[in-house]
């Protein structure tokens, strides 16, 4: 089945998820190959089998190199302990999830096939290539879209449980979209995550090779003083052919005072620390 075609099933399944971004109101009809609001105010279903729900232009800095080597190191397992700790909290039975800075579309994905394709599952992020990255599985549960965190295209009160992996936050649109007795589930890298990398990279330069993000979850604890907090820290195993993947796709090479890295550098990482706090708040 073509992309576009896997798109419209999702679509025509879960329409008044969507809401249109000139008017506010939710999607009503599927007609060829749009989605149209009852202003009849319409957007294009691309061939790719996404919607472009921004309508002004974007810079990312995340190239296909960049994207390519995540999806690897994803499929290889790199997340697997943060979305263990997340079933945990997600609820069994259909749920409506929403996957904030989707990337290329590998967390979502793994959870999803954890969880037997149970959801109606949707992905968003500012980066083109990153969402027809996504698109690549064909998943039929799991739909992508281009989308701007400060204007999210979801109804009130639409979405089960939205999942923030290490991306930024806006709380008003959080407390929009997310039903009653839905989670909101952040995950934020403590000091030690890739601390292994940052070492090689930045080496005496403590600036640059540490960090705190407490104000991170401070801010999360003081708009939702009755969450939970989980601790999940483990090392994670990096054969041969992942190290050069694992220093492309994460952002920390991009510092000014980040050292050029030989083969030789590289190849000493035989293994990474993942160390993340999650954040779980019921609504």
């Amino acid at each position: 089945m073509k992309k576009i075609d896997i798109a419209k099933r999702f679509l025509n399944k879960n329409l008044s998820l969507f809401k249109c971004s000139v008017c506010g109101k939710s999607f009503v009809k599927q007609a060829d190959n749009s989605i149209i609001c009852p202003n009849n105010h319409s957007l294009d279903i691309s061939k790719k089998g996404t919607i472009h729900f921004i309508n002004h232009k974007v810079n990312t800095e995340y190239d296909g190199d960049m994207l390519e080597s995540r999806r690897n190191i994803i499929t290889a397992g790199f997340f697997d302990g943060i979305l263990e700790q997340m079933e945990k909290i997600i609820p069994s039975g259909h749920q409506t999830i929403v996957d904030v800075g989707s990337g290329e579309g590998s967390p979502l994905s793994r959870l999803e096939k954890s969880r037997n394709n149970i959801d109606s599952a949707i992905g968003f992020d500012i980066s083109k290539p990153g969402v027809n990255l996504s698109t690549s599985e064909n998943r039929e549960n799991i739909f992508f879209c281009i989308a701007d965190l400060a204007k999210l295209p979801f109804a009130d009160h639409s979405i089960s449980v939205v999942m923030d992996l290490f991306s930024p936050s806006s709380y008003k649109e959080f407390n929009r979209v997310i039903s009653t007795g839905g989670h909101l589930i952040k995950i934020v890298p403590n000091s030690n995550y890739l601390v292994e990398l940052r070492n090689l990279l930045y080496g005496d330069n403590q600036k640059n090779s540490s960090y705190d993000n407490n104000q991170v979850i401070d801010l999360f604890m003081k708009h939702y003083p009755s969450a939970k907090s989980y601790h999940v820290k483990y090392n994670f195993p990096l054969p041969a052919k992942l190290r050069k993947d694992l220093m492309i796709m994460t952002p920390l090479h991009w510092g000014k005072n980040a050292k050029s890295l030989s083969d030789d550098e590289i190849n000493k990482l035989s293994s990474i620390t993942v160390d993340v706090t999650v954040l779980d708040n019921k609504f």
